[in-house]
């Protein structure tokens, strides 16, 4: 028997909400517990800012130039690499993904993962010989996934306590709630127990128990909270109380000070927050961030600490069933997110073109199997690593090389430095404006930005960060003469360091 792999994604998860990241409101003890017992990585960046490239580049272990998912509804072809089908055909895994893919628009009818609970199909599908897929909502408002559909078959009256259907068929998403009338905030009645963030760890254990004990297995649980809407069950908002919370570090403080600060950096971020410049997809229709009020903002938090909360605590159902099981030994267990988000940060909420921690730093933690011998307990690593490398992570554990197409490299376990930089970018339209940014976070502790001529910016604007000096990115260096030789060579690792684009280029196909 070879060792099994739990690999653990959330969506749209700040690393700065699990306590061994610093978080000091959430209780995480699960994923607290396998950093103590594994190898937390300080420095895992995403290579894109949004879920289907950013899922993309976990699944293929490729730059998002190379797979050329450059935004939401640019779908991933079925035929293109992925290392679950690496694993089932090279290394004889069983393979399951439950919870949310997102490799298709979620609007397409034709696409797979929007259909294939309709048809009462749950895979084959990219190497996963069994899928059960859900996102945020038991509405079937945009596709019908496999948990909408056992909501709608076994509790359709709980179906209508969910955030409100959106779409243009349906209401604007840019719905307000709350006790603070706050942006896609709230009060679900559904029990917890029928809640999706329950339903994943429940389908997870339901496919593992299909299993014998010389299965060598791969299991993806793809957990579609904390992204918005925040709507967890309501009887579980006594966890938090808005109240007694303070404003993220992040957050400036008053609107005066957010105004000071994003006239620093290019003028999308300060055009953004004032609604003259509607750039940022995957954002609420009409969004206008400097409408919310700092209550809005400690009430979005103490939701996105509650679906932190209750992720825990369902993985520790699944960790615990492996236990029972007497599987935990042979097993390697991962912790990441697809990116991050703003959530009250420069007076900001929600992603769209924003290089900053917030959105490009992931949580990512392994905790190797006891049985492979490795002596990590507690590690921290400093090296830039990212999505990119998971990929011929997993194939390693499975006794594989990497393969040829994959761009990325093994996780490091030693704290030695070894890895020079992790890159980003950004390539989105909205509202008939263009910006395309190449980030790279170099070991030195440089976050750097370059901006491409497109019809919002000339080029040559850009941002400039020193992290460990600056950790929350709020003094752009990149006009000052001190620092233009550190920005001068980081804008050539840009320049040389990213692959060149897909060729013929994906046809988009829906807006999400």
């Amino acid at each position: 028997m070879g060792r099994n792999i739990l690999f653990v994604t959330t969506d749209e998860q700040r690393c700065d909400g699990l306590g061994c990241y610093g978080g000091r409101i959430a209780r995480t003890p699960v994923v607290d517990g396998l950093a103590s017992e594994g190898v937390l990585y300080e420095r895992a960046y995403t290579q894109n800012v949004t879920c289907m490239p950013a899922r993309s580049t976990i699944v293929t272990g490729q730059h998002v130039n190379t797979h050329g998912v450059f935004r939401n509804g640019f779908s991933l072809p079925e035929s293109d690499p992925s290392v679950a089908a690496l694993l089932k055909e090279r290394a004889g895994y069983r393979t399951a993904l439950v919870g949310k893919a997102h490799w298709q628009p979620m609007v397409d009818p034709t696409a797979f993962e929007a259909s294939a609970a309709t048809r009462g199909e749950h895979g084959p599908y990219r190497g996963f010989e069994h899928l059960s897929l859900a996102v945020h909502s038991a509405h079937s408002y945009r596709c019908v996934t496999h948990y909408s559909r056992w909501m709608a078959d076994n509790h359709a009256e709980q179906v209508e306590y969910f955030y409100p259907p959106v779409g243009p068929k349906s209401g604007p998403n840019n719905l307000r709630g709350g006790e603070t009338r706050a942006i896609q905030v709230h009060r679900n009645d559904c029990p917890r127990e029928l809640y999706h963030t329950e339903w994943v760890a429940d389908r997870a254990m339901d496919w593992l128990a299909t299993l014998g004990g010389d299965d060598d297995w791969f299991l993806w649980v793809s957990f579609p909270d904390p992204h918005h809407p925040f709507d967890p069950p309501r009887s579980e908002l006594g966890r938090v109380n808005w109240r007694d919370l303070h404003l993220p570090p992040g957050h400036p403080g008053s609107r005066d000070k957010i105004v000071e600060l994003l006239s620093q950096k290019p003028r999308h971020w300060l055009e953004f927050y004032l609604g003259k410049a509607d750039i940022a997809e995957e954002t609420p229709d009409d969004f206008v961030p400097a409408t919310m009020t700092e209550e809005n903002v400690r009430e979005i938090d103490a939701m996105v600490h509650v679906q932190n909360e209750l992720i825990d605590e369902a993985l520790g159902r699944i960790v615990g069933w492996l236990e029972s099981r007497g599987w935990l030994a042979e097993t390697d267990i991962f912790f990441t997110t697809d990116h991050g988000t703003a959530q009250g940060d420069f007076g900001l909420m929600f992603k769209g073109p924003f290089h900053v921690d917030a959105l490009m730093r992931l949580p990512l933690i392994w905790r190797p199997a006891p049985s492979a011998g490795l002596d990590v307990a507690g590690t921290r690593i400093d090296d830039p690593v990212g999505h990119v490398d998971l990929a011929p992570t997993l194939a390693a554990i499975a006794g594989l090389d990497a393969a040829p197409w994959m761009e990325g490299a093994a996780l490091p376990v030693d704290p030695s430095p070894e890895r020079d930089h992790a890159i980003c970018q950004w390539d989105a339209e909205k509202a008939g404006l263009e910006i395309r940014l190449r980030s790279v976070y170099d070991r030195s502790g440089f976050l750097c930005t370059a901006y491409a001529p497109t019809n919002y910016y000339h080029g040559g604007e850009g941002e400039l960060y020193d992290v460990r000096e600056d950790p929350r990115q709020w003094v752009n260096l990149w006009d000052d003469p001190g620092h233009r030789s550190v920005r001068d060579e980081l804008v050539d690792k840009i320049r040389v360091g990213f692959p060149e684009p897909r060729n013929p280029p994906l046809m988009r196909r829906s807006r999400t």
